[in-house]
């Protein structure tokens, strides 16, 4: 799997060395609520493709590698709550419809993404889909500081989106799209 691969070559590091491409969680306590995720995501039954606990137990920081699940299931709990850190959960659907009613029913709606080569199913994607921050082809959509920025639905909290002339429309939501094609 092209993915698995691409991931597998990211090194987790200290952000200061040179090549490292991926730095620690937060914390202690952050590294162990990641990984009862990584916990609760297999208990549930979701496919575990990479475990970024591997290799980072006794290193001195809060270090994980990346973590991959596939066949993950809107119901889990890892499909439903915001974990903050690396762990990618894959949900496989049909059709672009399916996809969306997932976003459109989920709680939650901080940023979303893409990975396409049509340009209509983009502008349905972007049209249909209420998360603020989205990309297209874009890993995580993390727009630069003069746009805004905050998630809506359960995911907005406190002031992050009244920054600037946004301010003005503090209870607007508001939405990036960022998109790149090849």
């Amino acid at each position: 799997m092209p993915l698995i691969n691409r991931i597998k070559n990211i090194k987790v590091g200290n952000g200061l060395e040179q090549g490292v491409t991926m730095g620690p969680v937060i914390s202690k306590a952050h590294k162990e609520r990641v990984i009862r995720y990584i916990e609760k995501g297999i208990e549930e039954g979701a496919e575990l493709l990479l475990d970024g606990r591997v290799g980072y137990e006794d290193t001195k920081g809060y270090f994980l590698g990346p973590t991959v699940f596939d066949k993950v299931k809107p119901d889990m709990v890892i499909g439903k709550e915001e974990i903050f850190g690396p762990v990618l959960c894959i949900m496989q659907v049909e059709t672009l419809e399916d996809a969306i009613k997932i976003i459109q029913n989920h709680e939650l709606a901080n940023t979303t993404s893409i990975f396409t080569s049509s340009g209509k199913w983009a502008r349905e994607f972007a049209y249909n889909v209420e998360p603020s921050m989205m990309g297209v082809n874009i890993g995580v959509a993390a727009p630069m500081s003069f746009f805004n920025f905050g998630g809506t639905k359960g995911s907005f909290f406190g002031d992050l989106k009244a920054h600037g002339k946004h301010s003005i429309e503090f209870y607007t939501d508001r939405k990036v799209i960022i998109t790149r094609w090849f």
